[in-house]
This record gives structure tokens, C-alpha cells and sequence, in this order.
């Protein structure tokens, strides 16, 4: 797919395809995602009554967005916390330990035995699963805390579990209701009924319709954010797209060649030229800023187009939770709006 063949006339149509249109409905319903799988916990605590998950000697996670989890607790937990990406588990974890498993769908055969090998150990486990899976059934112990899940979605997973970690005492406080609302605005305002001047995301698939995305997010979690965006990016429109720390995307900045004006771009071929992409979490520190810093001044040196994707301020977060799925869900409506406008969706 060309970079010629963006049309921007697509973004403002009222009748998207049926593939489109389930695209965009699917990341909109994010925050209902996760209202539903935080309605079971609404009335009484998860993890009243699980002794056996207080004060563990360590953690460790597996499963779909276990290193998310990691990056939420690591800065907070008092304990040793491990997001283990192997099949099994270490060989140290024991009858001391919490092992948190996530799988939101179906039943990996590795994270079946992972969890067999968690209640063979003797380890307390905590397991978001869906009812009657393989997983929910190989978990079943007197030190298992098992977490019904239904929607099948990792991001509302994650957050269900996060909030049993802070009854456990082992992490953030993190209200699913919370998250939920920040997925909702970052929908509102990505709506397909917003026009190009009022929908962010919109905007974002313009800047990126010529060019080659260069993705970047200081903090860890925006971090994660990029690589997830970056992923979507390429998904939806079959490019390349990078996402990457500072140090490995100033050489590719600095290497841009300065831009020909009296080139052709009917004879010469039109030059895709990268655009730099900052999702800006307000909690980076020194270093953070600094790179971000030099970043900008990187891409003002060698015209290098520069969007920020902003936490917003139309909200003010209570949690780094929110700060993630705020930049995550911006960056993945505009990922999807360039498919739409590339024609593939």
C-alpha cells in the first residue's frame, strides 16, 4: 500500500464498512470491557479471605500482559515481583510465593501448566480465567484465588486483577471505574461523528499518511503504550513502524536526509519522510524529559514532523492505570482511522 493512496475524504464519512465500523466499535467499548469485569468485585472484595496471598516472600506473573502488570507494581510492591515470559516457572518459587496468572482467552497449553505447577508447588495463585477453562480447572486449590473473566479482554483482565493486588497489599490502588471513564473520553473524542478539526485521532492518522511512524514513550508504561501502537500502526496499514527507546530513534532522526524542494514527486517518486510520535506521560522524571528533549530538538534539526499524544487534561488521573489506557487508546484510535483512510478496513 502507497503512501498516495490515503484519502482523507474517508475519514469523514457517515457509512464506514462493516469492518471499520466493528474496529472502531471494539475500541470503543474498552471501558465497558472492563466495567464488566470489575461488576463481580463491585459488592465485596475479591480477595477477602485469601490468607494465603498476604505477604508473600515474591511474585511472579505469566501470561498476556504480565510485564504490564510488572511495570504498575514494581515501584510500589514490597515484595520481589517477577513478569516471568518462559514456559513453567522458576525453579525458586514455592510454597511462599504468589503466582498471578493472566488468561482473559482460552487456555494456553503453557499456562496450563504453569498453573498445575503453581498448585503442585504449593504457591498461592491468583487466576483470571474464564469459567470452566482448562486453567480454572487445573487451578483449583485451597490456596487458589480464581477471578471469573468474560469479555475475553486482556486490558480489563489486568485491571481486575490490579485491584485484588491492592487488596493484597501489593500494589497500587486502581478503581475500574476510573480506568473505565478514561477509555470513554478518549472514545468520545475519536468518535467517527467528530470531524477532522475537533477528533484527535483523525488528526493523527493525517500526519502519519505519507510517513514512516517512529513511535516513542519515556516512562515504562508509555513505553508499552508505543509498542503497542506501533503494532496496530503496522497492523492496520502495512507499513513499517517503529517504536523504540530515545537512544535507538535519535540515529534514525539524524539520518534523514535534509528534504529536496526542487524535487519531482511525479517523476522522483514521493520520499516517505518519518514522523515522530510522543505519547507524554506527565509522571516522566529528569531523565524523561531530557530525552524528550532531545527528541524534539533532534526532529526540529532535520524536519522531522513531531505529534504529541498527550494523557489529556480534560481529566485529572488518580492512577498510572489511567495515564496507560488514556495514551494507549489515543494511539490506537489513530492507527485505525489510517487503516480506514488507506482503504483497509
Amino acid at each position: 500500500m502507497s503512501a498516495g493512496d490515503f484519502d482523507d475524504s474517508l475519514l469523514e464519512q457517515t457509512r464506514l464498512s462493516e469492518r471499520a465500523d466493528d474496529l472502531l466499535r471494539s475500541l470503543a467499548s474498552a471501558g465497558s470491557r472492563v466495567r464488566r469485569e470489575a461488576q463481580g468485585s463491585a459488592d465485596e472484595p475479591l480477595a477477602a479471605g485469601f490468607e494465603a496471598g498476604l505477604r508473600p516472600r515474591g511474585v511472579i506473573a505469566v501470561g498476556p500482559e504480565a510485564r504490564l502488570i510488572r511495570a504498575l507494581l514494581e515501584p510500589v510492591c514490597p515484595v520481589p515481583f517477577m513478569a516471568w515470559p518462559h514456559p513453567g516457572l522458576p525453579a525458586w518459587v514455592g510454597a511462599l510465593d504468589l503466582v498471578v496468572v493472566l488468561a482473559p482467552s482460552g487456555s494456553d497449553p503453557a499456562l496450563v501448566a504453569s498453573v498445575a505447577e503453581a498448585v503442585r508447588r504449593g504457591a498461592a495463585v491468583v487466576v483470571a480465567a474464564q469459567p470452566g477453562s482448562a486453567i480454572a480447572e487445573r487451578a483449583g486449590s485451597r490456596t487458589t484465588l480464581l477471578l471469573p473473566v468474560t469479555t475475553g479482554d486482556a486490558l480489563a483482565c489486568v485491571v481486575q486483577v490490579l485491584s485484588v493486588l491492592h487488596q493484597l497489599g501489593l500494589g497500587p490502588l486502581v478503581v475500574p471505574e476510573q480506568v473505565a471513564d478514561a477509555a470513554d473520553l478518549v472514545a468520545e473524542e475519536s468518535s467517527p461523528h467528530r470531524d477532522l478539526t475537533t477528533n484527535p485521532a483523525k488528526e493523527l492518522a493525517v500526519a502519519l499518511a505519507d510517513a514512516q511512524p517512529l513511535v516513542w514513550g519515556g516512562t515504562v508504561l508509555a513505553a508499552r503504550a508505543s509498542r503497542r501502537v506501533a503494532e496496530a500502526i503496522r497492523r492496520s496499514s502495512g507499513r513499517a513502524a517503529l517504536a523504540a527507546d530515545a537512544s535507538e530513534l535519535l540515529p534514525v532522526i539524524e539520518g534523514v536526509r535534509e528534504r529536496d524542494v526542487f524535487a519531482d514527486p511525479l517523476e522522483d517518486g514521493e520520499e516517505t519522510r518519518p514522523v515522530l510520535v510522543v505519547l507524554d506521560d506527565p509522571a516522566g522524571d529528569a531523565q524523561v524529559r531530557q530525552e524528550r528533549s532531545q527528541l524534539l530538538a533532534a526532529a526540529q534539526t532535520h524536519d522531522v514532523r513531531v505529534c504529541v499524544v498527550e494523557a489529556g487534561s480534560e481529566m485529572t488521573q488518580t492512577s498510572s492505570m489511567e495515564t496507560y489506557v488514556t495514551l494507549l487508546q489515543k494511539g490506537l484510535f489513530g492507527a485505525a482511522w489510517l487503516g480506514i483512510g488507506l482503504g483497509a478496513f
